[in-house]
């Protein structure tokens, strides 16, 4: 004790340096170094006080937007929070193939935890369904979706920044019955209800002593909707029918009937025409009712009442299962934060071309959940023409227009759709004269004619999971570059005041559309505007979908699955 005394009364004279404790033990002939910097530790904890405090970015929901949002995000710069009742990300373009077993249900769904443990920083993630958004104080309320021993927890959460991803729900119309009688298809759960729903179809079919007619009941599977989730279904149920229940069940084969109902005049009709054609065409030939120009009025537990829109007929059809496919609908918690920012008339939350929502700069939504609005170009026409006209001689000449182009079309994008609708060649076309002729210069009113049918070109985004994941994908890339854009703005001008807007406008870029049409074959809508169709296409799906997959190990599961059921078939156990 002596000699560590002496030892620790040398060392503190010297305040500044490390002190280095050297004790030899004879015991064990060991030799053991110990040093401790207590002088320079505090600097230290004063640079991490004076270190910026990262913003806190609180996200909603794990679909396709959110999930696109964090795989790309920079955590090291913020501080994530995700709030979803659902722990798991669900590959939902899957979900007509897992209601038939064609894929098992876990094989399109990875653990967020998984995702998110990927990145470098730390993610918090609590399942959680958000309540409420108080945009006022920057506030959530969540409620915990597991239920203990002393009720389901709530709990609130502030934030810098709040992205709502939170998807949407199945919109009834306020159908009477829908909601007691029908299926859905937006979630995991509900493809895992459709599955056992269908087999007991065929298990009460076969029951002794019922009639012929209630056993075509039991086997009259309609389907309201022939968007691309209905027809797929379709597709799928005809193939599970005919290549797996059929071996099963043959006494009651003759006796299953699968019906559309679709308010349009065609199905997929947000497709090209062609492929529509295609898709009625197979279905007749395999036997698939397709009934078009029909509204749905009610559904009871026997029946499907519809109304065919050309002759006012009300016609009942009975049904041994139905699904609802019509579209979506806001969820309830984003309606009432609709209320509280004025957009109370709306049917879905609106964002700027920045994805910011219309009303609160620090609150973004992507997914189905809300709609791009995009700017008019005559809501700005005279901004434009003014900054355009340098030397505010109060008309406008080519060269002038030429400056200002590359901001028009990145702020505007009708302006590309309508030249190419009039087959121009260039903006500055929309300057000639009426005979097409070019012109020297242009005053106000001749540009506003000029451009007044830009507008018309407007469309809204499909609420689909490609355009979901480009949103996110999008928005991520803004966060990551916001500090840099406060001094480096990429964006256009800002035609109405000075400077440029930080970010490029969110451009949405159409990859294609597939439509699997059961029977190995599908029906594509690539860009370029090239259809394809029949069994090469249906290759094509598969490689697209398995290579979409979010982790290698749902792209091993899926194909498994796909080689599983072309050996073995579908697996129609209850369970």
């Amino acid at each position: 004790m002596t000699l560590f005394s002496y030892l620790n009364r040398a060392c503190n004279g010297f305040p500044s340096s490390s002190k280095l404790l050297v004790v030899f033990s004879l015991s064990s002939g060991g030799l053991v170094a110990y040093s401790e910097s207590q002088s320079s530790s505090a600097p230290k904890n004063t640079e991490l006080e004076k270190l910026p405090k990262k913003k806190k970015v609180v996200v909603l929901g794990t679909g396709w937007a959110s999930i696109s949002f964090l795989k790309d995000l920079d955590i090291s710069s913020y501080d994530v929070q995700v709030v979803s009742p659902r722990n798991y990300f669900a590959f939902t373009p899957l979900l007509p193939s897992v209601t038939c077993g064609t894929v098992e249900a876990r094989s399109i769904v990875e653990p967020i935890r998984n995702i998110i443990k990927k990145k470098k920083g730390e993610i918090q993630f609590w399942e959680a369904e958000c309540t409420k958004i108080d945009a006022a104080n920057k506030k959530v309320s969540c409620r915990s979706t597991i239920e203990a021993n002393m009720g389901k927890k709530e709990f609130s959460i502030d934030y810098d920044y709040l992205v709502i991803a939170t998807g949407a729900e199945v919109n009834t119309f306020n159908t009477p019955g829908v909601k007691e009688h029908c299926h859905f298809l937006k979630e995991v759960e509900d493809a895992q209800k459709i599955r056992t729903s269908v087999i007991d179809c065929f298990e009460n079919a076969i029951l002794p002593g019922l009639t012929e007619e209630e056993r075509r009941t039991n086997l009259h599977f309609v389907i309201v909707g022939g968007g691309p989730t209905g027809v797929e279904f379709a597709a799928e149920l005809h193939d599970f029918v005919h290549e797996d229940l059929a071996k099963l069940y043959p006494m009651v084969e003759d006796k299953v009937r699968i019906t559309i109902i679709q308010s349009g005049d065609h199905i997929l009709n947000t497709y090209d025409s062609r492929i529509s054609s295609f898709a009625e065409t197979k279905f007749a030939r395999d036997g698939i009712d397709v009934n078009t120009g029909c509204r749905v009025i009610s559904v009871t537990d026997k029946e499907v009442n519809m109304e065919v829109k050309a002759t006012s007929e009300k016609v009942s059809i009975p049904h041994g299962m139905v699904l609802w496919s019509t579209g979506v609908a806001t969820r309830p918690v984003v309606k009432d934060f609709m209320d509280q920012i004025g957009q109370e008339k709306r049917r879905v939350l609106a964002t700027d071309e920045w994805l910011r929502v219309k009303g609160c700069d620090d609150v973004y939504a992507i997914g189905d959940c809300a709609t791009l609005v995009q700017r008019k170009v005559m809501s700005d026409i005279a901004a434009i023409f003014k900054a355009a006209d340098k030397d505010n001689s109060g008309t406008l000449i080519v060269e002038e227009f030429q400056d200002i182009i590359d901001d028009i079309l990145i702020r505007y994008p009708q302006v590309n759709l309508h030249l190419q609708s009039q087959h121009l060649s260039s903006v500055t076309d929309l300057l000639k004269d009426p005979q097409g002729n070019a012109r020297k210069e242009v005053d106000i009113e001749d540009f506003k004619l000029a451009l007044c049918q830009v507008d018309s070109q407007m469309k809204s985004l499909p609420a689909t999971a490609q355009v979901a994941a480009q949103q996110g994908t999008y928005l991520s890339s803004c966060f990551n570059k916001r500090e840099l854009a406060n001094f480096q703005p990429e964006g256009p001008l800002r035609f109405k005041s000075e400077g440029r807007h930080e970010f490029i406008p969110f451009r949405y870029k159409h990859l294609g559309s597939f439509a699997p049409l059961g029977g190995e074959q599908a029906a594509a809508e690539l860009p370029g505007d090239w259809v394809s169709v029949g069994r090469s296409t249906q290759w094509l799906w598969y490689s697209v979908y398995a290579s979409k997959q979010v982790s290698w190990r749902t792209r091993v599961l899926v194909v498994f699955d796909w080689t599983r059921r072309y050996i073995f078939g579908r697996d129609s156990s209850r369970i």
